[in-house]
């Protein structure tokens, strides 16, 4: 029974070991910038731009635009049964046939010039996706800082909790206290571990959410290597302007919808021309009887080679060519209000933006030392409650106080980080660096 015991736990420690080694693996270091690179290989959103970029690559061609001729070959086989005569005749034919646009008020070259626009507009899509995505990443994983930041700060003051409800517990035992007083500090314990455990799920759908951004499964748990900090750094709001005018990819994109109209107009001012194709090909017929009565018919065979240029005009179309113009000059005049607009709407969030930041910069000084203030209080309070200069209650305000400060320090940081990224995808940042 001794040696049964000794190797059920042998293989209980065993199992326990390899589930823990298994656990560890799964944590693997992650930093920053390799969460943005595994966020450029696998995100969901930036794979689908990808796709839609490569679309507007293959689309962009001379074939697609028209520029070559298209070959077409038929065969048609036919079967004649003359039931009275019984006289039965098999044909085969076929024809070799190309059809060449040669001129069509250079439909052609501007419409090369629309696939090349589209397909940079496609590739600036990406990039917005990309510029947001990246946005949310560096936002994500530093929620994930700052919620286990929090956590430890509710572990710090639960662990407080604890001590003094293990300290009046202690002094109830010897009659030092009462029956009030040791349940009024369990309540204050219990009310901070219902907070640390609830910080503890906060804490896991941080993570979740990284982990959908990255494009991992639910469950891969990552050791984050980045400090917690902000970096503070002396933003020029002219500087910042010039780089929002020349790299904002949703303002380039606009530019990029400007020119397409632009091409809409002489795609549409190019029906206005006649149109001059070129019509060639050749066709081959073989035909025999296959009879019961003799015949001295052979089979007959003929190679008919044709062509043709064609110059076709369109005098009259009740005025749908000048419509079809005047709508894309209206949709261009459109497209040149609404980059306007664009304009106009970013420099105003540029402008709350900086003005934002900055204000955040004093904050987080002004956060950082009420937490000073705010420990040395919760420092000064500990030693008066334990030699009974302060009272629960006074004890508790002032660790309330202290949580009020280190949680308002920490969302400083937060809010800081927030306004900086969102000044460097304003201007361009994301996609330059």
């Amino acid at each position: 029974m001794k040696v049964m015991k000794i190797i059920y736990i042998s293989i209980i420690s065993i199992a326990i070991l390899l589930s823990t080694s298994n656990v560890n693996a799964q944590n693997e270091s992650l930093s920053l910038s390799a969460a943005i690179e595994k966020t450029l290989e696998s995100n969901y959103g930036i794979v689908i731009s990808k796709s839609d970029v490569q679309i507007s690559e293959i689309n962009n061609s001379w074939g697609a635009a028209g520029r070559y001729p298209t070959i077409e070959f038929t065969a048609t086989p036919s079967y004649r049964n003359d039931l009275i005569g019984e006289n039965v005749t098999t044909t085969v034919s076929g024809n070799l046939s190309l059809n060449w646009t040669l001129l069509n008020g250079f439909r052609v070259h501007i419409t090369k010039e629309k696939f090349e626009k589209l397909e940079n507009l496609a590739k600036g899509r990406a990039g917005v996706v990309i510029e947001n995505t990246i946005q949310d990443v560096i936002l994500g994983y530093y929620n994930i800082l700052l919620q286990k930041e929090r956590l430890g700060v509710l572990s710090k003051l639960m662990k407080l909790s604890k001590d003094r409800f293990d300290y009046e517990q202690t002094k109830f035992e010897i009659g030092g206290s009462v029956t009030y007083n040791v349940l009024l500090v369990k309540n204050i314990y219990l009310e901070d571990k219902a907070s640390f455990l609830n910080q503890e799920v906060v804490v896991k759908n941080a993570v979740r959410n990284l982990n959908f951004l990255l494009g991992e499964q639910a469950r891969q748990e990552w050791d984050f290597t980045e400090e917690f900090k902000s970096d503070t750094v002396d933003f020029i709001l002219a500087d910042l302007m010039d780089k929002m005018m020349v790299s904002n990819q949703t303002l380039q994109n606009q530019y990029i919808n400007l020119l397409l109209q632009q091409e809409e107009i002489k795609l549409q001012k190019s029906t206005l021309y006649p149109r001059l194709s070129l019509n060639a090909g050749i066709s081959n017929a073989y035909m025999w009887n296959d009879s019961e009565i003799p015949t001295n018919t052979n089979p007959v065979e003929s190679l008919v080679p044709n062509g043709s240029v064609t110059l076709s005009y369109d005098i009259y179309s009740a005025g749908s060519r000048r419509r079809a113009i005047h709508i894309a000059q209206i949709n261009e005049e459109i497209s040149t209000i609404e980059t306007e607009e664009i304009k106009h709407s970013l420099t105003n969030q540029l402008y709350n933006e900086f003005e934002t930041y900055n204000l955040r910069k004093e904050l987080v000084n002004v956060a950082n030392e009420s937490l000073e203030a705010a420990e040395m209080n919760l420092q000064i309070a500990k030693e008066k409650f334990d030699s009974g200069a302060i009272n629960s209650f006074n004890y508790r305000d002032i660790q309330l106080n202290y949580l009020n400060s280190a949680l308002n320090q920490l969302q400083s940081i937060y809010n800081l980080i927030y306004s900086n990224s969102s000044l460097t995808r304003l201007t361009g940042g994301f996609l330059n660096e």
